[in-house]
């Protein structure tokens, strides 16, 4: 735990520093750390969300029992509703507000220890802004393909691969991260002292 907390509490105080070199090991732990707050405030506003969608759906069914059903029992709870209601469903701006933000949150606090990260394997820092353009693309794509009054096949192609680029470009930015560093000093520095 003493160890988390140190990679947590020095990449959090070298947040602005893309300069410099950073361990493999303090590296990884720290993304655990920024990983673990942003699904969980993910999570909190996710939760948010869909028990107003249960409220907005609970009192629908009991102003009109005519189109609704609810079912419950021991470990169940469902309500069954007739008919096309897209004001009981979460606000897609909201969600798209929240990923935004959630994204937004996790490059401030990735980018300079991904940079340092990648200095450790003699790379330059340019190579963590590999999936950004896919992500971009994609996150201003959505809020217009759900605005459309039809659907459109073709922007959904298109943000679905996008987002297959995305998580290839992730899958290897991973594995570019994942290398060990540099044992000597390299043109980014000395080797980092954990």
């Amino acid at each position: 735990m003493g160890a988390w907390w140190n990679a947590i509490k020095g990449n959090l105080s070298r947040l602005l520093q893309f300069s410099g070199r950073e361990a493999k090991g303090s590296f990884w732990l720290y993304v655990g750390g920024v990983a673990l707050l942003v699904f969980g405030l993910g999570a909190i506003h996710m939760s948010s969300l869909m028990a107003e969608t249960m409220g907005a759906m609970h009192e629908f069914a009991a102003a009109n029992p005519d189109k609704a059903t609810i079912t419950s029992g021991p470990g169940h709870y469902s309500i069954s509703i007739e008919g096309h209601h897209p004001e009981l469903f979460p606000d897609p701006g909201e969600m798209m507000v929240g990923l935004i933000t959630f994204f937004a949150l996790s490059i401030i606090l990735l980018a300079a220890a991904v940079t340092r990260r990648l200095h450790d394997c003699n790379m330059r820092g340019a190579w963590g802004l590999l999936p950004l353009p896919f992500i971009v693309f994609s996150t201003l794509a959505m809020p217009r393909m759900f605005a459309a009054p039809e659907p459109e096949m073709t922007s959904f192609f298109l943000i679905f691969f996008s987002n297959l680029l995305y998580l290839a470009s992730l899958a290897v930015l991973c594995i570019l991260l994942a290398r060990d560093g540099d044992l000597e000093a390299n043109r980014f520095g000395e080797p980092p002292g954990n």
